[in-house]
This record gives structure tokens, sequence and C-alpha cells, in this order.
């Protein structure tokens, strides 16, 4: 079982700094932890985000795949329209790379699926052969077709 990544906001770390962090909680409380937590097996999802922060799930599953604050850009083209770049997601596999020819250029890039259904939801950046696209290289792309918004939207 893959481990889970760690998130924190700002909010969140000035509360644990006069309690400390538990990394070993199975659940997340109604308040903000400041962390995402590995889950045990009776959930569904390997992470889940913290219920304080805007976040992005899978339109399929609703399996938690980023948070807002991890977005980087929403001007990106998708094979199925518009699509965001992350700088980092979570409940997501990661194919093999290949080589592809992008709007802006050649890249190596690996498609990455929703862990739990399986959907392919976009591709991360593995390598960009252009020095000017180099700050893509190990950022994720996720199409708007495959996610939809979650906790704190309005």
């Amino acid at each position: 079982m893959a481990l889970a990544c760690i998130f924190q906001c700002c909010f969140c770390q000035r509360g644990q700094q006069s309690h400390g962090s538990s990394r070993t909680s199975p659940e997340l409380s109604e308040e903000c932890p400041g962390e995402m937590v590995k889950m045990t097996k009776s959930k569904t999802f390997q992470a889940y985000l913290p219920n304080c922060h805007r976040t992005y799930s899978c339109i399929h599953c609703r399996a938690h795949l980023a948070n807002h604050d991890e977005l980087i850009s929403k001007s990106f083209q998708g094979s199925q329209g518009r699509a965001y770049l992350f700088n980092s997601v979570v409940n997501v596999g990661c194919g093999p790379a290949e080589e592809r020819v992008l709007l802006t250029g050649l890249h190596a890039v690996a498609d990455i699926y929703c862990e739990n259904c399986k959907t392919t939801l976009g591709w991360k950046y593995e390598h960009a052969f252009e020095s000017s696209q180099k700050y893509k290289e190990g950022k994720f792309i996720i199409e708007l077709a495959h996610m939809i918004k979650d906790n704190g939207w309005e």
C-alpha cells in the first residue's frame, strides 16, 4: 500500500505548534487536523485531504485528488478539454512514461489514473525537453472532465 502524502496549511500548522502533530491517527476529525492521514483498510481511498481545505475529487467515484492550494494553473488543455496543473496529487497511480508532442513541445509524460475507479485523469510531466518548459517537470495535469470541486466551494 502506497504511503499517503502529508499536506499542511499555514493555519493548521499554527494550531499544531502548541500541541505537536500525531501522524498515526486513523481518522480525521471535523476540525482541521492540519494533515492528511493514511487510512485503514475499511476506508475507500488511500488518502483523505483535510476538511478545512477546498479540494478537487474524482467525478466518477469522489476520491480526493488535490488540495486547491496545490493548484498552479488553470490554463492547460487536455485531450478532453480544459485541464489544471497541480504541484501534487493524491489517490492517483502513474503509468509508464512515454514521449509525446504536446501543444508546448516534446515532453516525456506518464498517464495518471484514479487509484479507486481506475479512470485515466490526465498525466504527469516526467521530463520537458525545452528549457522554457522545465517548470512542469514532476507536476500533474488533471482534466476538468474528470474532477469536481469539494469542501468549502461556494
